[in-house]
């Protein structure tokens, strides 16, 4: 085989690729399983809203047709919902398009970006990916320190990241604070706020994030379809940002990057709220009876605004092991420094009470 490492900079032979939760389909082959849950990658449980799937059905006709590469209709109705421009909006194949889009506008080899310990394994692999130079900055009590993230800017950083509610950890930061933040950071800095969990945050904790941009000119605010929504199959997100912003990404933006498919459900699935109610509120609920099951348990955990839940388990490894021949799914997450947590998708009621029995006879094993 011919050795093309000599065609590759360092910096892109150094990644480590991002590695998705096991899919159901493999954990069957595997095992030779028929009756697997998976809790790890904090999809929505309830199935796509019945407006979505109206939608998708309705366009099936046009797949011999590219995707309106500006998302009129869907850029549209989210000016509507954010009262801002539709050229303040940039659509992306999941938000995790934005992310890249970000780091291809603004890193590149001599500059810098800042994000938090136990944050998206993104931020890191975008950043690499440009060759610029990764300042990861140490998590205070599994969340984002600000003041030591506010300390960790250098002359040549370009780019911060910050996830709010933070994956995998699901620690929140207060909106006052954040949108403070935001405001003190230098000018050469851009802020991506990444909110793909935003829709999860309990009453009285929403953010409005949404119209910050209109006040703070180098902030992007990045959200998706693929989690309360429940259109992560369609890989459908957002950037919020002002229009000199959104015209830089844009240029680096993959034509027809959001499929048509997807542009409908997420249009319609937009104008859902019952659906997105619903979802909030049996997350609510789902997580409630987890918390309350490790505390039967035993099990350590961290308090989670998103859909998901860390839990101390000791020995995560076997303890995830035992859980996939239960049929269980769950995401590891020692590459995120954390080697005895395991994270818990919220799953429905019947899911998660089969999980905690499942986990109870794990740590026994």
């Amino acid at each position: 085989m011919t050795d093309l490492k000599y065609l590759v900079p360092e910096y892109i032979q150094a990644i480590n690729p991002y590695l998705p939760g096991k899919p159901i389909s493999e954990l069957a082959r595997e095992l030779g399983l028929d009756d697997i849950i998976k809790l790890a990658s904090n999809e929505n449980p309830r199935g796509p809203s019945p407006a979505a799937v109206k939608a998708i059905h309705a366009a099936l006709p046009e797949l011999t047709r590219y995707p309106d590469g500006n998302g009129f209709e869907l850029k549209a109705a989210l000016s509507t919902r954010y009262d801002l421009p539709a050229d303040w909006i940039v659509l992306g194949n999941g938000s995790n398009d934005l992310l890249e889009m970000a780091s291809l506008v603004f890193l590149h080899p001599g500059v810098s970006a800042v994000y938090s310990q136990h944050a998206f394994a993104v931020y890191p692999l975008a950043t690499q990916a440009r060759g610029a130079t990764r300042i990861e900055v140490p998590a205070r009590e599994f969340g984002h320190d600000l003041a030591a993230m506010k300390a960790a800017i250098r002359p040549d950083t370009r780019l911060m990241f910050i996830a709010n509610p933070n994956n995998p950890t699901g620690t929140s930061i207060d909106p006052a604070a954040l949108e403070a933040f935001v405001a003190s950071v230098p000018e050469h800095v851009v802020v991506v706020l990444d909110e793909a969990y935003n829709e999860y945050l309990p009453a009285g904790h929403e953010m409005h994030s949404a119209g910050w941009v209109k006040r703070h000119p180098r902030l992007i605010v990045t959200r998706t379809f693929s989690k309360a929504y429940g259109l992560a199959a369609l890989r459908v997100g957002y950037g919020l940002m002002r229009p000199e912003l959104a015209d830089l990404f844009n240029r680096v933006r993959q034509p027809f990057n959001v499929n048509s498919l997807a542009l409908v459900a997420a249009h319609a699935a937009l104008g859902d709220q019952a659906y997105l109610e619903a979802s909030r509120c049996e997350n609510a609920a789902g997580l409630k009876q987890l918390m309350t099951g490790f505390e039967k348990l035993g099990v350590a955990y961290i308090p989670s605004a998103g859909n998901f839940i860390c839990a101390k388990v000791g020995d995560a490894p076997k303890v995830y092991q035992a859980l996939l021949k239960a049929g269980i799914i769950v995401r590891p997450v020692s590459n995120y420094g954390m080697p005895e947590y395991l994270r818990i998708t919220v799953g429905l009621a019947e899911e998660n009470e089969r999980f905690l029995a499942a986990l109870a006879g794990a740590r026994k094993v």
